[in-house]
């Protein structure tokens, strides 16, 4: 992807929540890292935390100055729309994904490069045509909503080459913001698994994507594994009749982006080794495995478009053993934009993890509250997905547990949306004790919501 110049980047800040003090002996250092990014275009992502908001510990060094102005058009969109057969079961779910489209279009700011691309088990393009993006002004909306009205239903599902035909559009754009918007109402049955993955890693980094799955009869592992590889958003879209509210949305969010390519980058001491690092507000996302060098002991996380948002991030490293009174810095995180025209990469902002071994064992006990919370909405995630997989394959003892102690997670962090979710797949006891029962029946749109929705997370009561 293309980058925004510092001058018109958003200003960001890097907040470091860790309990530094380790025993004798300790090893393990656990820190949240709290990234904001203000002065860009509408709010995405999670709330911006209030100036009052708690204290860190760690440094959070000057950012990127703010934009000047509102968002700039420098962004381009394609809209993939599922034509396949079953688009057409009820004949109105086509008519929504139409209208829907419809309106995401309206939503584009002028300026903004876009195209649609219709999907079956090939891609092709709906508007403008002839391998190029339109730019959108009264007029090309105007075409591309007619365009929109000779869609029809038929064929099979193959998702990667709608993939590849999007990476395809929006490669040549000199945008800093290449956004895709997928929707599909069925499973990925005209390409094996690995062709979709080999589409993904071949896509991966070139533009984001938000998936969605409308009616019940699609995979949630297909369209959650298309928004994880490409740092976008998947939900479910039961009744076709929402599609279009959440199109809107989407696009909204999309036109909020300002600044892409974003990396965490992570720098660690000889000796020190990384456990983990992971997204985990507004939604758990596992960035370990996507590591890449950056010099020496330096490693950058990918985390896609920025545009207003706070998001947070649980690093974890182990530190060579020390003795009492000893302390040394366990990790520098910092917020950077890779190199452009054979310059330098740009920090933007930094925050430090530290470790300091102490024979107080109530300080070497304490639990940090952002890190406790964290490991627990983690943990919510995984017990969710664990209890719908034990259900499936008819473990009931096994869904049982897992489906409980989810319900205790939920109950004791505040998360009140995915507790409703969980009560519509389980009948609740005792939450606190994460007492359940598996309802005898439960609704195919309940299930795949609370299995996609799985990974949402709420950020720590203040």
């Amino acid at each position: 992807m293309a980058n925004l110049s510092k001058s018109t980047a958003p200003r960001f800040s890097v907040d470091v929540y860790q309990n530094e003090y380790l025993p004798e002996g300790g090893r393990e250092v656990n820190a949240i890292v709290t990234v904001t990014s203000t002065g860009g275009g509408t709010t995405g992502g999670v709330p911006l935390p209030s100036a009052s908001s708690a204290s860190a510990s760690g440094a959070s060094a000057p950012s990127a100055p703010a934009a000047s102005g509102g968002p700039s058009p420098d962004a381009a969109v394609v809209i993939m729309v599922d034509c396949s057969g079953s688009m057409d079961y009820p004949p109105t779910k086509m008519r929504h994904a139409r209208d829907a489209t419809a309106a995401a279009i309206d939503t584009l700011r002028d300026g903004v490069a876009f195209a649609v691309v219709s999907g079956t088990h090939v891609a092709k393009e709906v508007f403008p045509g002839q391998g190029r993006l339109a730019v959108a002004d009264a007029s090309t909306r105007a075409g591309a909503k007619e365009a929109l009205r000779r869609l029809s239903a038929g064929g099979g599902t193959a998702i990667g080459t709608w993939l590849r035909l999007a990476d395809r559009l929006l490669a040549p754009a000199d945008v800093a913001i290449r956004h895709g918007i997928l929707l599909t109402d069925g499973r990925n049955e005209h390409e094996s698994a690995d062709a979709l993955r080999a589409a993904l890693d071949s896509v991966s980094g070139r533009f984001t994507c938000d998936a969605r799955g409308v009616g019940t009869d699609w995979a949630v592992k297909e369209v959650t594994g298309v928004a994880s590889a490409l740092l976008g958003t998947a939900d479910i879209v039961a009744d076709p009749a929402g599609l279009a509210e959440d199109f809107t949305r989407m696009m909204e969010n999309a036109m909020g982006k300002e600044v892409a390519d974003v990396s965490l980058r992570l720098w660690t001491p000889v000796g020190v080794e990384i456990g983990f690092v992971k997204q985990v507000a507004p939604a758990v996302e596992e960035l370990t495995g996507r590591r890449t060098e950056a010099g020496p002991r330096a490693g950058d996380y990918p985390t896609g478009s920025w545009g207003d948002e706070s998001r947070d991030y649980h690093v974890c490293v182990r530190v060579p053993e020390a003795g009492i009174g000893q302390e040394m810095l366990a990790a520098r995180v910092s917020l950077v934009l890779p190199a452009q025209g054979g310059g330098v990469p740009e920090v933007l902002s930094h925050g430090l993890v530290r470790a300091v071994w102490t024979d107080d064992m109530a300080a070497s006990t304490a639990i940090n509250p952002q890190v406790a919370h964290y490991t627990g909405q983690a943990e919510l995630a995984t017990a969710i997905q664990q209890g719908l997989d034990a259900r499936k394959s008819g473990d009931v003892d096994g869904a049982t547990a897992k489906l409980g102690r989810a319900v205790q997670l939920a109950a004791s962090s505040g998360n009140a949306d995915t507790a409703k979710l969980l009560s519509k797949v389980v009948d609740v006891v005792d939450a606190a004790t994460g007492t359940v029962r598996l309802k005898a029946k439960v609704a195919d749109a309940d299930e795949m919501t609370l299995e996609t929705r799985s990974t949402k997370t709420v950020r720590v009561k203040k």
